[in-house]
């Protein structure tokens, strides 16, 4: 009858618009997703072209490069492992600056960062990068550098760098 036939379409008429208003918010999710991965691995992007930088600074010798990249508040530490034991120690960071500057020309060296694991929470980013370090083409030591950065504005500044090191 009519009547049966107005209420079929109806109902079918609603359940179409029930499955249209699922499926925007399933593309909605999808979006936002999308959105804050890409956001996310942004961010990480940004934190590893930081300690890139740093390091083009470290080859070059440069401190005016390095200095870009590091927090005014920054805070160094090693920790150096060997069969005596191991030890901890802190780097004041204008002697850090200055050790960098006065590196003889005829000395090569090279810290090549073997990877990158870098985790972010808002302003606060995490970096685990182990490394080989060679002087003059010889491997002198290797390790773990551990990088945490601030995200000062729109620029994310090192604010605490150790790292091991062993022979």
């Amino acid at each position: 009858s009519r009547r049966d036939f107005d209420v079929w379409q109806k109902t079918n008429v609603e359940r179409t618009l029930q499955m249209v208003k699922i499926l925007k918010m399933k593309n909605a999710f999808l979006f936002l997703f999308v959105l804050f991965s890409f956001s996310g691995q942004a961010q990480k992007e940004a934190v590893q072209k930081t300690i890139e930088t740093f390091f083009e600074g470290f080859h070059a010798k440069d401190t005016v490069k390095i200095k870009s990249t590091c927090s005014e508040k920054l805070m160094l530490q090693s920790i150096k492992e060997n069969a005596k034991g191991n030890k901890l120690t802190d780097e004041k960071v204008n002697e850090f600056y200055k050790s960098i500057a006065t590196i003889p020309a005829e000395m090569k060296f090279e810290e090549r960062i073997l990877s990158f694991n870098i985790q972010v929470d808002g302003t606060m980013a995490h970096a685990w990068t182990p490394y080989e370090f060679y002087i003059n083409g010889k491997l002198s030591h290797k390790g773990v550098n551990a990088f945490t950065l601030f995200l000062d504005g729109s620029i994310w500044k090192i604010v605490h760098l150790i790292d091991t090191r062993r022979k």
